[in-house]
This record gives structure tokens, sequence and C-alpha cells, in this order.
């Protein structure tokens, strides 16, 4: 159930009505015309802008169109109130049997009151972290991590049919320092002192590996050439890495359908046959780009190579997908990987970046729409920084790593669920500080202890009705007459129960889970507004001990409460308190 849609069917009938009676002139466009909630909640409970939208289409004043429309929704059972404001907008009432609807509807359908079938069972493809197998997850990666996990679960919400996908980035030079790293372990397992040149990866997770490889091989390798052991050392140390980085995703509650290897692309003919498709296409081709903008490189020389003319397709300039001694650019094989995702038949693509990924965007874009002629899009997200503070100070040394924040240390530190949920407080392309300290107090700044404690809260009502002998079970409560629910306090909690539904669609389709953290503060506020009424109007409290029909008919509004809570805390990857310690 989603009321606005249904609000809005209501309102498209009564303008196809009008157009029938000679109102309205046929054949209008009413794509634009929409149902949502006011900007001031004095207004009414729905606002509709469809007078303003089809009046210049119409060759007719908006108020001309609003005042028929107003006459014949007012006739409509579930509108007490359409009332014409401004110069044409449409302010609506509804009846309070609609908010007893909707209780009863979150009650009826548990988890499932406002899954959507927008996605229509389209396949998406979620790439997310795809950190290189050199160490550790970091706080960054962690952002993305939580975004990528909470996007997936969302769209899945609303409808589609998700793949969750890591990117091995084990194809480059990033590798053989880790090998070369590794072997230093290696000898340093084996009594000897080594020092860790520029470049080479010093955190003390590499210990582990290089007495690992000690067990496996003994002293094979010791004081052996580079050409001996690099092959072999390469694939153990990104094989105990890629275990490291699964075991880090463990902590936060990530778990991927598709771990895909870079490596997997090269001497296969893979790469090649990408390349081919596109030059099949006329967008392969020998030329020379012009020196980039700003101050040149002393070393800038124009030269000759091979180009992907991805300004076809919107890229502001082409692209190189091979260098001049023969070798693939790193661009060559993201384009193998996601020709590799539109051959496996996925309708969209969504990449999650680092917001040093930036300049990358515009070319993945081309690439992919190259590849599919235009069919299937690829979103690409780009999460920014996060700064981290305690005892109000940066935080920046690391235990394990070094020189940056592990994952670890973060979830170590405050438990996953605050970390999931602090890292979708803000927009993914917004900075965000990440305080240790405020995540931990129990008030209303944290928004994370405020969703969860009004969880508990209805759990502990439940607890306390169950004890008077109140029957609070989803089935009792959605049979039980909900006329008495009439307080503003309550029907405002109501009114953002309906939200639920139309966020979730508008949360999937831009891409934005961030909305539901939001939303869930929202409506935790709401509850904890009317629980703090309660203090002082009697007849608002959740349990009626003398009164059990009234009792049960508080707790059907507040129990509709917690399954909207705990639906959005599934799709933020969050468990929910059922008691605050």
């Amino acid at each position: 159930m989603n009321l606005f849609s249904d609000i809005r069917a209501t309102v498209l009938d009564a303008l196809s009505a009008m157009q029938v009676e000679g109102a309205l002139p046929g054949g209008l466009d009413m794509a634009n015309v929409t149902v949502e909630p006011p900007r001031d909640a004095a207004h009414g409970d729905m606002a509709t802008n469809a007078a303003m939208v089809l009046a210049k289409p119409a060759g007719l004043k908006p108020r001309a169109i609003a005042d028929v429309l107003a006459t014949k929704l007012a006739a409509d059972d579930r509108i007490d109130t359409a009332e014409v404001a401004g110069p044409g907008f449409l302010n609506l009432r509804l009846a309070p049997s609609c908010w007893q609807d909707v209780l009863r509807t979150a009650l009826g359908r548990g988890a499932d009151y406002g899954r959507s079938a927008l996605g229509q069972g389209r396949k998406v493809n979620v790439e997310y972290v795809s950190a290189n197998p050199t160490g550790p997850l970091h706080v960054g990666h962690t952002r993305g991590a939580v975004f990528g996990d909470a996007l997936a679960a969302l769209l899945e919400y609303a409808g589609h049919d998700v793949t969750r996908e890591y990117y091995i980035n084990d194809g480059g030079a990033q590798v053989d320092v880790l090998a070369r790293s590794v072997y230093l372990r290696y000898l340093e397992a084996h009594g000897r002192d080594v020092e860790f040149a520029d470049g080479t990866y010093p955190g003390d997770y590499l210990i582990a590996v290089g007495a690992a490889l000690r067990d496996k091989v003994g002293d094979a390798y010791v004081d052996q050439p580079e050409d001996v052991w690099l092959a072999e050392v390469r694939s153990f140390a990104t094989a105990k890495m890629m275990d490291l980085i699964r075991e880090d995703l463990a902590l936060l509650g990530v778990k991927m359908d598709v771990f895909y290897s870079e490596k997997s692309l090269y001497g296969t003919g893979r790469i090649e046959s990408a390349i081919e498709a596109l030059r099949d296409k006329g967008l392969i081709y020998r030329g020379t780009l012009e020196p980039p903008k700003g101050k040149l490189p002393e070393d800038w020389e124009p030269r000759e190579q091979t180009l992907f003319k991805s300004t076809e397709h919107g890229d502001d300039v082409d692209r190189p997908i091979m260098k001049s001694d023969g070798a693939w650019t790193y661009f060559a094989p993201d384009i193998a990987y996601h020709h590799d995702k539109v051959t496996r038949g996925f309708d969209a693509l969504i990449d999650i970046f680092g917001a040093d990924h930036g300049g990358y965007v515009k070319r993945m874009k081309a690439a992919v729409s190259a590849l599919s002629d235009g069919r299937v899009p690829l979103d690409i997200k780009l999460c920014q920084l996060v700064k981290l503070y305690k005892n109000g100070e940066p935080f920046k040394m690391s235990k394990r790593a070094g020189t940056f924040i592990t994952l670890r240390d973060v979830v170590e530190q405050v438990g996953a669920d605050v970390t999931r949920f602090v890292m979708l407080t803000r927009k993914n392309d917004a900075p965000l500080d990440f305080d240790f300290d405020r995540v931990m107090e129990q008030s209303k700044d944290n928004p994370v202890f405020y969703v969860q404690y009004a969880h508990a809260r209805i759990c502990s009502a439940q607890r306390k009705a169950a004890e008077a002998g109140i029957a609070c079970d989803d089935a009792t409560l959605q049979g039980v007459d909900l006329s008495s629910i009439t307080h503003e306090a309550e029907l405002t909690l109501a009114r953002k129960l309906a939200e639920w539904p139309r966020l979730v669609e508008i949360a999937a389709r831009t891409h934005e889970p961030h909305r539901v953290a939001f939303y869930l503060y929202e409506l935790a506020s709401e509850l904890h507004a009317l629980y703090n009424r309660g203090n002082e109007e009697t007849q608002l409290r959740f349990v009626q001990e003398d009164n059990p029909a009234l009792s049960q008919s508080k707790l059907a509004l507040v129990r509709a409460t917690a399954v909207v809570i705990s639906a959005g805390l599934a799709i933020l990857g969050v468990t929910p308190a059922e008691e605050m310690r």
C-alpha cells in the first residue's frame, strides 16, 4: 500500500473525468502530476500540483482547473477536504480511515510494508569496495562498503534483482609491490633484518603472511632472485589479503555474491574481445591527443596512440587504451570488465568509487554506453572522505596498518551497527565527520541511539502490556478498533508511517540510501514526541492498564512504527534494539 500513489491515481481519475466532461482538453500529458506531502504540514496531509502543470498545455488558468478538481476529489470518501491555495495548488486532508488503513497494512504486511515492485525484477549489478588486495580495508573503504551494501539492499526491497560484486584489482603493479613486501616479511620470519623501501607496505598485517609463507615453502626462496619467487609470492599474498578483506567485510556484515579477478582478464582474450567490439563500432583509432589543459608537464610530447572515441558517448576527450610500448593502459581491462558485465545480461550497472576516482566517471560511462549501444545505464557514485575524531582531536593512527585507520579499528571501537548507521547519515558525495565520542552518546544528537531507542521504547511498551495481560501480537492489533487514534501527535506519527512506501521508491530511484537513515530519524523523533506528550497527557500513554481496548489501539500505532523502523534498519544493515543498556 502506497497511500500517495493511491491518491495520485484518484487525482488522475478525476482529471480523466474532467476531460470526458469537457472541463479539460484531451491528450494532456499527466506524467508531471504529483501528490506529495505539503511543504507546511499545517496546509493538509497531501498536496497536488495538477492544476499548475496542466494549466499551460490546457490553455486554462490554474485556479479554474483546481476549483473543478477540488469538487471532484472532495466527493471521494477518503478525502475530507480539498482546498485550493495560492495560484492553484490543491491541499488535501484525508479521512481518519486512511490512517487506520495504514496501520492495519503495516501490521499485516510486517517487513513487507513499503516493499515495492518498482524494479520489476530488473537485474542490477552493484560493484562496491573493490579495494586493491594490498592490505586491510581502511575507513574510506568502510564508507563505500556500507553505502554499496545499503544501496543493494534498498534496490532489492524496491523489486530489483541485485548482484553484489567486488572487483579484485590483482592485475596491476601494486600486487608486485605487495609480493616484494611479503618477501621482506618472509625473510624477517627467517631471522633476517630487513628494511622497507619507499613504496613498499610496512604494515604489521604482513608479519603473519610472511610467517605463513615461511611455513609453506621453508627456506626455498631465501636469497633467491626475484624471478624465482615473484609470481608464486604474488599469488600467495593476494589470496591471503583477500582472506583478510573478506574477514573485514564480515565484521561489517557485508557479503558479496561475486568476487571478480582483474587478473582473469589477462591472457584470456577478454580484453582483446572487448576492444574488438568497440573497433567493430568504429570507436577505436590511431590518433594524437590534444595537450592537457593548464601547465604542460616537461616530458609531454604529442605522439600517436591507440584511442577509444569516448567523446561520441559523452566524454570530454578520447581516451588511450594502449601504451606506446604495446601494453594496455589501466582503462583497457576496466573496459573489458564492464563488457563482461554487459554480456552477463544486467539491465543496469552501479559502481561505487572513492572520491579520488572522479576523473574516471565520464570515460567509464562512455565505455558502457558504447558497449551496450546505450541500452545499459551506468551510475557511478563517489564516496567522499571520512574524517575521524576522538576526544575532540583528529584520530590518525592505526595499530595494524601503520599509515591509516582500518575498518577493523572502527568496528572494534563502536560496533558494526553504529558504524553502518553513521556512515549513512550524510549523502555519499558529502564529506562525513565520524566522532567516536558523539556516536556513543545517549542523546538526540546521536541518530543511531535515537532510532534504536525509539524501537526499544516500543518493545518495552509491548512487554509492559503483555505483563498486564493485554494481547499485543500483530494479528490481534491489526483487528482492533482504531477510531480512538485522533490526537494530532498520534496522527502526525501515522502520517509519517504513510510516507514510508513513497520514501523507499524515491530513495531507490535516486540511488540514495541515506534517505532511509534520515527518514528513520524523523520517524523516531515523532515517536519520542508522542511518548513525551504522554508524560503530561495520560490518555496518550501507550499502555492504559485499566483500559485494554484503548491500550491496543495505542499499541497498534506504535507497533506499526516498530515494523517500519525494523524494515528501514534492515535495509541499512543494522539490527534493531529491543532494549537499551
